[in-house]
């Protein structure tokens, strides 16, 4: 049976695995001093899009114990509300990452049976996904579980505005399942965000950013952003092709999230009624700013700021 939910609709809902995340400075070892922190691409989206002016729920499974109650404490404390939560007993995941000075990084995961891969369909009620400004989701989320798989392709049918990432993740899933999942889910979604080259080539074989977004738009995607790493976006709709340079980093420490930023803030500001070109001018800038942080919640922009950093573009 579906859960209920009374709550007010949302600007957006973030679906997905929640994590905790052990960063550290220098490569994992023994006697390794680490910082613990809360992360998962669904909370980077969902952290990005309230900071962007977004109501924002979160759905995810955390534990049922006080691991799973202070992770709460976290979500509510980046301005997402809490009520799309749920709380199972179960093993929270865990991915220890390491970034060198340039912020690339190294992931090690535990996360096999995590209780955040449980999330199914019977967690949300149908009305809280078509009464959503849109409704975001990963390859991360499909990858973990068939029963959040399923999750993902019920959303994005329901919802009436559906984002999603493919976040291909080949320790999770094999690139011809998640091209396969990329292409049935691309004919329901208003807007696919694939990173090129990797996702692009794995994915799509496309040799072009531009190739990628006529392939999806194809498939049925309402509009494409093809985020090209530290050069910019080339975003594509039945109506529109243009290009957004990328604004430079003030500071790179961490890479982690960056793309979530990306994907959260240009969701959040879509469904409050920016034009594409606009929102993803400051999605871009969000990018480039959380980089400046470390790990995925590290550093999270307010509008205000991710404005002014978009504004230094010119």
């Amino acid at each position: 049976m579906s859960a209920v939910d009374s709550s007010p609709a949302f600007d957006v809902v973030a679906i997905g695995e929640v994590l905790v995340e052990v960063a550290t400075e220098s490569a994992f070892g023994h006697g390794v001093p680490a910082m613990l922190g809360i992360s998962g691409d669904a909370l980077n989206v969902a952290a990005s899009a309230a900071a962007a002016g977004a109501r924002v729920g979160l759905l995810a499974v955390l534990t049922d114990d006080e691991l799973g109650r202070a992770i709460a404490d976290r979500v509510r404390a980046l301005g997402i509300s809490p009520d799309l939560l749920r709380f199972r007993r179960g093993q929270q995941g865990v991915y220890l990452v390491h970034s060198d000075p340039a912020g690339e990084r190294e992931f090690s995961y535990a996360r096999s049976g995590s209780v955040g891969s449980t999330l199914s369909v019977g967690d949300v009620d149908d009305d809280v996904l078509r009464s959503a400004g849109a409704v975001v989701a990963s390859g991360i989320a499909c990858a973990i579980s068939e029963s959040s798989r399923a999750l993902v392709l019920h959303a994005a049918e329901v919802s009436g505005r559906f984002v999603y990432d493919p976040n291909h993740r080949p320790r999770l899933i094999d690139a011809a399942d998640a091209a396969a999942d990329l292409r049935r889910i691309a004919a329901s979604a208003a807007l696919v965000t694939p990173s090129f080259p990797g996702e692009t080539t794995a994915l799509l074989d496309a040799a072009t950013a531009a190739e990628a977004a006529h392939a999806l738009l194809a498939l049925g995607a309402g509009a494409v952003a093809v985020t090209c790493g530290s050069k910019g976006v080339h975003v594509e709709s039945a109506d529109e092709s243009f290009w957004v340079d990328a604004v430079p980093a003030p500071l790179v420490v961490d890479q982690t999230g960056a793309g979530d930023a990306f994907v959260g803030t240009l969701t959040a500001r879509i469904v409050l009624g920016d034009s594409l070109a606009e929102a993803t001018a400051l999605a871009a800038a969000a990018a480039s700013l959380v980089v400046g942080g470390r790990g995925g919640t590290g550093l999270v922009p307010t509008l205000e700021q991710t404005r002014t950093h978009a504004g230094a573009r010119a």
